[in-house]
């Protein structure tokens, strides 16, 4: 359960940002979309190493 503690005359679009904030971080939306298809476990791993090969070379790039 996401709780939001809103201040004294705290702005009521400043706490649903918060809310929306702290949401988006559990990653239930996100998983969700995922289990409503079902994905190979070849095409994961595929899609896994190649995010990791992504960030190699961002990581490379930046040194």
């Amino acid at each position: 359960m996401i709780i939001v503690p809103v201040k004294d005359g705290e702005n009521i679009e400043r706490a649903l940002k918060k809310f929306k904030r702290k949401f988006e971080k559990t990653g239930v939306v996100k998983e969700l979309r995922a289990r409503q298809q079902f994905t190979k476990p070849s095409v994961l791993k595929r899609l896994k190493m190649e995010k990791a090969i992504y960030v190699q070379k961002l990581r490379n790039a930046e040194e």
